[in-house]
């Protein structure tokens, strides 16, 4: 036990306190695993080996081909695309849930800082019309990516998770969006209540981008003047109990909000930017309907679980996301060195003699490693990798062990998290304003999601 907590210890400390990445972390954790577990060097070379080709043999090419696909996604116009479709079929006043919606799905296979910031423009956009919402839109939307970036594959983490645990990859992705459905709720409803209380938090800079007619109310207006409305003084957004649906901006201009008619034509010289939905959705959709297929036959017949390897073997994709295919390796040496030095039987007895439910194990150490190091990713493969050791002596259905693993990496996304500082630069939070906001927002899916978890393993047990 010693060994473990010194191995876990070891990666966050390297992780905040060097420039070393997660995959040396990990490799060196191994090492000092291995060694006060009493393992021989050459046994843990052995298992550092064993562990990493096993695990990137059965994941790796997949994981190059999602992030290839999210590359097709973002380049194509296909998520703008989605956006507009999901903004027209949800209607005018659900916009929080258009975009919690779409931000779930493009995050599938984009990583949610890129997809953020070509998906936030959108939300000023809508919220500029209404005048008004911009921080309850830009939380659903950045909350909507959070939730399938940490549970759906192919993102990389969930994806490596799956790899390392040995669990049915289409069934996970099935078990994280049955997940994402059930809590896009929790983060609506989150952001809808703190919203309006910090629309007048937003940084001057990030308001006058978004706002722009305050600007030009506040330079015109003297008194009560031009522009001024009843309950927001000139002074902030329009509140939506006192915006109209058709309302004059200051240069006389006519701005109406409609779903079906605000997202119009393309700028001349720029329609072959634009697809349309149902072409833009195939390369996301494609992919994971044979996925989900392969796991049905599988269960029917054994015979066909390889039925698409011959597929990924062709593709050379890979090579651009080096640093994702090490660390989900390294992860899965870490576990193979738990697993030779005897450190996962020790766990797996110590686990035994608690009342603490085993499948929670990968969740309390995902959520510890998240809050102290701040990927989510790193977070994920950390506790997998400790799992991994324990899924058949305890019984775990590997699926739950994945979908524990994910959930609590989600865990209250702070400073050290990149993506708190994307979602909070471009909502225009600080201080105070951005716990509140996107720390909150963030920890009350991962209290969501247990309830879930004790379901799910009720379920597969």
């Amino acid at each position: 036990m010693l060994a473990l907590v010194a191995g876990i210890a070891t990666i966050i400390v390297l992780v905040l306190r060097t420039r070393l990445d997660a995959f040396i972390a990990l490799l060196v954790a191994c090492v000092v695993t291995g060694i006060l577990a009493g393992q021989e060097l050459t046994g843990i070379v052995g298992s550092i080996t064993t562990g990493f080709g096993t695990t990137l043999g059965n994941i790796g090419i997949v994981i190059g081909l999602g992030v290839a696909i999210g590359k097709i996604l973002e380049v194509s116009g296909a998520a703008d695309a989605l956006a507009r479709a999901f903004l027209k079929a949800f209607g005018r006043g659900r916009e929080e849930w258009a975009l919690g919606s779409v931000g779930s799905l493009v995050s599938i296979p984009v990583f949610c800082d890129s997809g953020y910031v070509i998906m936030n423009p959108l939300a000023r956009s809508i919220a500029r019309v209404k005048r008004g919402g911009y921080v309850a839109l830009a939380l659903a939307l950045g909350c909507g990516m959070t939730l399938t970036h940490h549970m759906v594959p192919p993102t990389p983490g969930p994806l490596a998770a799956t790899g390392i645990l040995g669990a049915d990859l289409g069934l996970v992705i099935v078990t994280g969006l049955v997940f994402t459905v059930i809590l896009l709720p929790v983060v609506v409803v989150y952001a809808r209540w703190i919203g309006p209380t910090l629309e007048d938090k937003i940084v001057p800079e990030v308001r006058e981008a978004v706002y722009p007619h305050l600007a030009a109310v506040g330079s015109d207006r003297s008194g009560g003047g031009a522009g001024t409305r009843s309950g927001s003084g000139g002074d902030g957004p329009v509140a939506d109990g006192d915006r109209s649906a058709s309302d004059p901006d200051p240069q006389g201009e006519v701005q109406t909000y409609d779903p079906e008619t605000y997202f119009g034509e393309p700028p001349a010289g720029e329609e072959h930017r634009r697809v349309g939905a149902l072409l833009g959705s195939l390369p996301l959709a494609i992919p994971l309907a044979l996925i989900v297929a392969n796991t049905v036959t599988a269960a029917i017949d054994r015979n066909q679980q390889g039925a698409l390897a011959g597929d990924y073997e062709a593709s050379g994709w890979t090579a651009p996301f080096a640093f994702i295919l090490l660390i989900t390796g390294a992860g899965g040496a870490f576990g193979q060195v738990l697993r030779d030095s005897g450190v996962g039987d020790a766990l797996a007895e110590a686990i035994a003699s608690t009342a603490l439910p085993a499948f929670l194990v990968p969740f309390v150490i995902a959520t510890v490693v998240r809050i102290a190091q701040g990927s989510g990713t790193v977070a994920m493969i950390t506790a997998a990798s400790v799992t991994a050791p324990l899924v058949d002596t305890l019984g775990v259905d590997p699926v739950v062990a994945v979908l524990a693993c994910t959930a609590g990496s989600m865990v209250f996304s702070y400073f050290n998290d990149s993506y708190f500082w994307v979602v909070t630069r471009f909502t225009g939070l600080e201080g105070t304003a951005a716990l509140k906001g996107w720390s909150g927002i963030t920890t009350a899916v991962w209290v969501g999601s247990i309830p879930l978890l004790f379901v799910l393993n009720l379920i597969m047990g």
